[in-house]
């Protein structure tokens, strides 16, 4: 919010404000962060209105939609920045950039999905006061900065928001056993930088420092994300994300549970965890080559492959095809498809009138 009150303060509007267009200058922890790709920003003239449409799908204003806006519009980007930071997927949804804008049109803002409940009143009020449909009522840049949730020594908590963590966990339950493995051949193969930040979760986590968390570690560790959570739960969580069924949970495994769903779904980590199915390398996964996997991990039986096949072989042939496998890995491990569509894919667009 400093860069669009510093932008509009010097009579720019930025008009393509995105988590992407946010870089650090090196890898360093106390790294500064730098606003880029300003290919798209205008000089402010008053009383002027724009009308080009541009900016990436799920972050365009209502009023840019109605090509007519100004810098108010910048706000509503940041708004959904925020949105997307506290609860990890955009407020508005649809499977093509035409639904997201009817979406948009709508300004129907979910705050009952996890980990909603459990984020400050303050912290949703802001949002809300960004997300304003109408231009002329939405906060300032400045006034954001002002926001009580915001300003330092305000009501925003110092800690991290973890319930993230947890939201992951319980969208990971829900997977089937091909699913968990395939991510969990995934997370094995990513760069150390990539999993750094949950690697330390874990490590704070495993408090005997033995490498895995055990069912009490867990549960330690849970409720220190600021969950009460029954003893069902905690049990259900550990028989979840223990893939290899040893009564413990080692870092990949944890990482495997709770790392952000876009990360896993690039096209080249789904195409290496199919490879690593497809042993003969046919552009099919069999019941043999689904037993041969599940074996080497001690994970499943003929009742689970059988299962797993009669939800993820569409075409009933008897096999898993590359396409197969790709929906799978994409259906429903976030509210409305989000996982399944990375935000390094939305497509700028710059569509003249």
């Amino acid at each position: 919010m400093t860069v669009a009150n510093v932008c509009h303060s010097k009579g720019v509007m930025h008009r393509d404000l995105k988590p992407e267009n946010f870089l650090f200058t090196s890898k360093d922890e106390n790294a500064v962060l730098k606003a880029i790709d300003f290919g798209l920003s205008v000089f402010i003239e008053e009383g002027k209105e724009f009308r080009d449409v541009c900016g990436s799908a799920f972050y365009v204003a209502p009023e840019v939609l109605r090509r007519r806006y100004g810098k108010e519009a910048d706000i509503w980007s940041a708004g959904v920045i925020l949105y997307i930071l506290l609860c990890g997927v955009p407020p508005f949804w649809a499977d093509t950039d035409e639904g997201i804008f009817e979406e948009i049109r709508k300004g129907e803002i979910d705050f009952q999905i996890d980990p909603w409940p459990v984020i400050s009143s303050s912290a949703k009020e802001l949002v809300r006061r960004m997300l304003t449909q109408d231009p002329k009522k939405r906060i300032t840049a400045a006034q954001v900065l002002e926001h009580p949730w915001l300003k330092e020594s305000g009501e925003a908590s110092d800690k991290p928001i973890d319930t993230a963590v947890l939201f992951r966990m319980k969208q990971f339950m829900a997977m089937n056993k091909l699913k968990k493995l395939a991510l969990k051949v995934i997370v094995e193969n990513l760069p150390t930088e990539e999993i750094q930040k949950l690697k330390q979760k874990f490590t704070e986590m495993d408090t005997d420092k033995s490498g895995t968390l055990s069912y009490d570690e867990l549960k330690a560790g849970l409720a220190k994300l600021g969950s009460t959570l029954r003893e069902v739960d905690v049990k259900q969580y550990m028989q979840a994300a223990d893939i290899d069924g040893n009564g413990t949970i080692d870092y990949i495994e944890f990482i495997t549970a709770t790392m952000q769903r876009h990360k896993l779904e690039r096209f080249e980590h789904l195409d290496k965890a199919f490879q690593y199915f497809d042993k003969d390398n046919d552009r099919y996964i069999t019941v043999d080559e689904l037993e041969t996997a599940f074996k080497e991990y001690n994970m499943g039986d003929d009742a689970t492959i059988k299962e797993i096949m009669s939800e993820v072989d569409r075409d009933k042939d008897g096999r898993i095809s590359y396409d197969e496998f790709c929906a799978m890995m994409k259906r429903g491990t976030q509210r409305r498809g989000f996982a399944s569509r990375s935000l390094a894919h939305v497509v700028t667009m710059r569509h003249k009138k």
